[in-house]
């Protein structure tokens, strides 16, 4: 059958635009790596055991028992034994692994919060960096056992002395971090465009400098928390952080290699515990720097 007019005439109808892929956000990336799931899981794991300890403990945190004192993982009711004062050392264990991350959350969040100031304003004012850095390189060549012992010294040993030991060595760190961010996001053509508007300095930092840097500094936190919770534990193991009958990790560690060769449980069980939330922190912030790097990205 032959065409007619009208249908020469009507219009070819265009072909229906085909949206470009969706690309899969941060999270969907990061759930994509088996190592990142079980990290992120055991993470989440860690976490929600340690704020939940006081209702997932199976006993009081002051009770003990002087007749299972030294009992051996397996005993009946003491899935993971006792110490040497009777105490179950699953409670032990929960309510260290408490203490020990909110350390590490209260060191990580001064420690970055001042570090992060100080890489802005090195970065934003380029007369202040040379100097601003260089009091960064010195207190890099500070051992943080020597910021520990220098702070014990003045308040005495405890926690306060651990996170701000900690915190005092994560500040050049993350002001170095921070800095070189931020230099990279100062090159871009829209943060003169909010200069030539007369924006302030500081509205520039926090609307325009700080929202692109976020990346770098939350992959160093998930970092470096980690590494907090290993510097506080080897400080709370030399007698500088938690002091009995307050549960850390490392004083846990600590307090048990008096009983390795009669229960080397009460030491090996707290040192396991730090061996494996360090590492989870470790796979999780690596699997974030990935997850988030642009040229990763498909």
């Amino acid at each position: 059958m032959s065409a007619t007019v009208q249908d020469l005439a009507a219009p070819v109808p265009a072909e229906a635009e085909v949206a470009p892929p969706r690309r899969p956000g941060t999270f969907a990336r990061l759930m994509r790596e088996p190592v990142a799931a079980i990290a992120f899981v055991l993470t989440m794991v860690i976490i929600v055991s340690a704020v939940l300890a006081p209702w997932l403990a199976p006993t009081d945190f002051f009770h003990n028992d002087l007749a299972q004192a030294m009992a051996v993982p397996g005993t009946e009711g003491l899935p993971l034994g006792a110490d040497a004062q009777g105490r179950d050392m699953v409670t032990r264990l929960l309510y260290g692994m408490r203490m020990t991350l909110m350390m590490a959350v209260a060191a990580v969040a001064l420690g970055g919060v001042l570090g992060a100031m100080v890489g802005f304003a090195a970065a934003f004012y380029r007369r202040a960096d040379a100097a601003l850095m260089r009091v960064m390189d010195v207190m890099l060549s500070f051992p943080a056992i020597l910021f520990g012992l220098a702070l014990a010294a003045i308040f005495g040993p405890g926690l306060l002395a651990v996170v701000l030991a900690t915190a005092v060595a994560t500040v050049p760190l993350m002001a170095r971090i921070v800095r070189g961010a931020a230099l990279g996001v100062m090159a871009q053509d829209y943060i003169e465009a909010a200069r030539s508007t007369g924006m302030s300095d500081a509205r520039i930092i926090w609307r325009h400098v700080a929202p692109n840097c976020l990346s770098s500094i939350f992959v160093f936190t998930t970092l470096r928390f980690g590494q907090v919770i290993l510097l506080g534990s080897a400080l709370s193991f030399l007698g500088l952080g938690a002091q009995p009958p307050t549960a850390e990790l490392g004083a846990m560690a600590s307090e048990g290699r008096n009983f390795l060769f009669f229960a080397p449980h009460i030491a090996i069980i707290p040192s396991l515990a730090i061996f494996a939330i360090v590492l989870v922190f470790n796979l999780l912030g690596d699997a974030l720097r990935d997850a988030l790097d642009p040229k990763l990205r498909v």
